[in-house]
C-alpha cells in the first residue's frame, strides 16, 4: 500500500481517489473548497462534482496543501490546467526529489504554450529534476469511479517511474499501459477536447452521423499533425490517449466539452453556457492555446481554427460548417 496525494477534488480527482483507494492506496484528497471537505467528512460523497459515489474511509479530504503531501509517495494533480503553475509553486516547499509526479489535467497553458508537464518542470526545476509522468485516455470520472472496466496510459521519459504508476495504479477495474511518447498523450488529452467542442455542435444542430464520423476522423488528422509537429509521435494518437479519448469525448453523454458545443449549436452564448457549468470545459481555454501553437509549428487545423471562431463570436455554428465544407479539395 502506498501514500497518493491526489491533488484537485473535481470530479476526476474525486474518481482517481476512489479507484485508487479501491486498490488499496492511502489517499489524501486535497480541495480547494471547503464544502467537498464537509461533504466528504460528512456524507463520504463530494456532493459538488461527483454525486452519488461513496468514498471509503482511506479517502481523507483536506484543504491544507502541506498536509496532504506529507509522507506521499506519488503526487496526482488534477486541478484546472490554468492555476497548474499557481498550484505546483504553492506545493513547492512540500515537494521532494523523490516523489513520483502524476500529471492527469487535459490542457494547455494558455499564456506560455506549455503542456502541463513542462509547466511542473519549469516550477520544480530549481529545485530538483522531478520524476514525472502523464496520465490520459478515455476515462469519464463517474464511470472510473463506480469500477467500470477502463484502460488509460501513463507516459513517462522515466521508464522507472511509469512502470512504478502502472504497477501501482492498476487495478480489477483500471488498467494501464506505459508510454515513452509524453508530448503525444499530453497533446491528445488537450486538443481532442477542441473537437469535441465541435461534435456538440453538429449535435446541437440536429444533423446526423455523417458530419459526426467526418469530424472525428479529420480532428484526429488535425491532432495528429499538431503532435508530430511537436516532437511527438503518430502512432500514439492511434491509441488510447488519441483515438480513444476522442471518440469518447465526442460521443459521450458525461463529455462537459460536448455539452459546450451541444448548447453552441442550439444558439445559447458561450457566456451564458459557461455560467451554468459546475465543472470545467477544458477544451474552451485550451482552443485559443491550440490555434497559437498550430501557427508556431505551421500546421493546419481548419476544424480548430473555426471552433476558435465560433468561442470568439465571429462566425455562427451554420457559418463554420460551411466553411470548412467549401475549403480547397485536396487529397486525404
Amino acid at each position: 500500500m502506498s501514500s497518493i496525494a491526489v491533488i484537485g477534488a473535481g470530479g476526476w480527482g474525486t474518481a482517481l481517489s476512489a479507484a485508487l483507494s479501491g486498490a488499496g492506496h492511502s489517499v489524501r484528497l486535497w480541495a480547494y473548497e471547503e464544502t467537498v471537505v464537509e461533504s466528504i467528512r460528512s456524507f463520504r460523497e463530494n456532493r459538488l462534482f461527483l454525486p452519488g459515489i461513496s468514498l471509503p474511509e482511506s479517502v481523507d479530504p483536506t484543504t491544507n496543501l502541506a498536509q496532504a503531501l506529507d509522507g506521499a509517495k506519488y503526487v496526482v494533480t488534477v486541478m484546472p490546467s490554468h492555476v497548474c503553475r499557481s498550484i505546483y509553486e504553492q506545493m513547492l516547499p512540500s515537494l521532494r526529489p523523490d516523489m513520483i509526479f502524476v500529471s492527469a489535467t487535459k490542457g494547455l497553458d494558455v499564456e506560455r504554450l506549455m503542456r502541463m508537464s513542462e509547466v511542473i518542470r519549469s516550477v520544480t526545476g530549481p529545485r530538483f529534476e522531478a520524476r514525472l509522468a502523464v496520465l490520459s485516455g478515455p476515462s469519464f470520472a463517474q464511470e472510473v469511479a463506480r469500477g467500470d472496466p477502463t484502460a488509460v496510459v501513463v507516459a513517462s521519459k522515466d521508464r522507472e517511474a511509469a512502470q512504478s504508476v502502472q504497477e501501482e495504479f492498476s487495478s480489477r477495474s483500471l488498467r494501464l499501459y506505459t508510454s515513452n511518447d509524453v508530448t503525444g498523450v499530453e497533446l491528445g488529452g488537450a486538443v481532442k477536447n477542441v473537437i469535441a467542442i465541435a461534435a456538440g455542435v453538429i449535435e446541437g444542430l440536429g444533423l446526423g452521423h455523417n458530419p459526426k464520423a467526418a469530424l472525428i476522423t479529420r480532428g484526429l488528422a488535425e491532432m495528429t499533425r499538431l503532435a508530430c509537429a511537436c516532437g511527438g509521435r503518430g502512432e500514439t494518437l492511434a491509441g488510447l490517449a488519441g483515438m480513444g479519448d476522442l471518440v469518447l469525448t465526442c460521443t459521450g453523454d458525461l463529455s462537459r466539452n460536448r455539452s459546450v458545443g451541444i448548447e453552441l449549436g442550439k444558439g445559447r452564448s458561450l457566456q451564458d453556457i459557461i455560467g451554468s457549468m459546475t465543472g470545467v470545459a477544458e477544451g474552451v481555454k485550451t482552443t485559443s492555446a491550440t490555434v497559437a501553437l498550430a501557427r508556431m509549428h505551421e500546421v493546419e487545423m481548419p476544424i480548430t481554427w473555426q471552433i476558435y471562431r465560433l468561442l470568439e463570436g465571429k462566425v455562427s455554428p451554420r457559418e463554420a460548417i460551411r466553411e470548412l465544407m467549401e475549403r480547397s479539395l485536396k487529397t486525404e
